[in-house]
């Protein structure tokens, strides 16, 4: 074998180390980080994560490990994944991307601590025992994203109160999809008006969801709290604006992008508490004892570019409760 190739075979060999080593070989202690994301569209979040861990002393690299474990939507993927993390004896699981990855990594380990991001209800979904004694050894931050499902529609029939009829798009492989559109629907017979139901799970059914919009006379559409549809906000924004369809969103990040409108809480402050979470556990803390977070605080963010192009005029009653208006 020459020279160089053995260097280069090395230097593999070097970079698989943090993931292969044993855990008793480990001079820092790692940190499993499963998302049903993907690393491209989750930048900014793991840049939040990263800075709720600098909270606390850690930073990756110097005092610290990060495995990052993508699944790009491919939720089936998840469970496998989350075994892989348990056998290399990572310190904690981070579950990022919704209840579907802190169901697999629970599934997969009822001993190494898990931290969770932006569940919307850890106690239904069977994560947690209790909101402020989680129990066992998953805790992390609540997200309130479907249970705003329901106000987002209320928000939009407020926007646009002369159509007769509003979409809603969910992604049907959700743990709880049918409880999430349970709510809107209850949410549509309370202002009086008819749910026009959308499905997508995939980049494909999303195209297929806005080809049935046209065919339909509706004057908005909810696109309800998912990770895959929030992993998709470029495309659901373009073809919002390419339609004409009013829409409402769950995270700002739908509205920096052209969205119309978006309420919820903040993201990336979820993913900060979580950070700070994973370094309490580092430092000693135990995942029972950490009660699970709740947002205090909600965004309701405009787009005034997008409702000028839609031909819109925002009503005083929605503009004077904006958190921001991105003029």
């Amino acid at each position: 074998m020459k020279r160089r190739e053995l260097m280069a075979l090395l230097a593999g060999a070097a970079a698989a180390l943090p993931l292969a080593a044993p855990a008793q070989q480990r001079a820092m202690p790692g940190i499993g980080f499963l998302s049903s994301r993907s690393p491209e569209e989750s930048e900014a979040l793991v840049a939040a994560f990263r800075g709720g861990l600098g909270q606390l002393g850690f930073a990756e690299g110097q005092n610290l490990e990060i495995a990052f474990r993508w699944v790009e939507n491919r939720y089936n993927r998840l469970p496998a994944l989350a075994a892989e993390l348990v056998r290399h004896r990572v310190a904690v699981i981070v579950a990022a991307g919704g209840p579907i990855s802190a169901l697999a990594a629970k599934a997969a380990t009822a001993t190494i601590p898990i931290v969770f991001t932006a569940v919307p209800d850890p106690v239904k979904g069977g994560l947690v025992a209790s909101f402020s004694r989680p129990g066992g050894n998953v805790t992390g931050i609540a997200a309130l994203t479907v249970e705003l499902d329901a106000k987002r529609l209320e928000l939009l029939h407020e926007l646009v109160p002369t159509a007769d009829a509003i979409g809603v798009l969910l992604n049907p492989t959700r743990p709880d999809a049918d409880s999430q559109l349970s709510d809107v629907q209850a949410a549509a017979r309370a202002v009086g008006r008819q749910l026009v139901v959308l499905s997508a799970r995939t980049e494909g059914d999303i195209d297929a969801a806005f080809a049935t919009l046209a065919r339909q006379p509706v004057g908005g559409l909810v696109v309800a709290a998912d990770p895959f549809l929030t992993s998709r906000r470029e495309q659901l924004v373009a073809l919002a604006a390419r339609d004409g369809v009013p829409a409402i969103y769950q995270w700002r990040e739908f509205a920096d992008a052209g969205g119309l409108m978006s309420y919820g809480p903040s993201f990336a402050e979820a993913y900060r508490q979580a950070g700070i979470y994973t370094g309490k556990i580092l430092q000693g803390a135990k995942p029972a004892d950490l009660r699970v977070m709740q947002p205090t605080t909600f965004e309701l963010v405009i787009n005034m570019r997008a409702a000028k192009a839609l031909g819109l005029t925002i009503p005083q009653s929605i503009l004077t409760r904006a958190e921001e208006l991105i003029e």
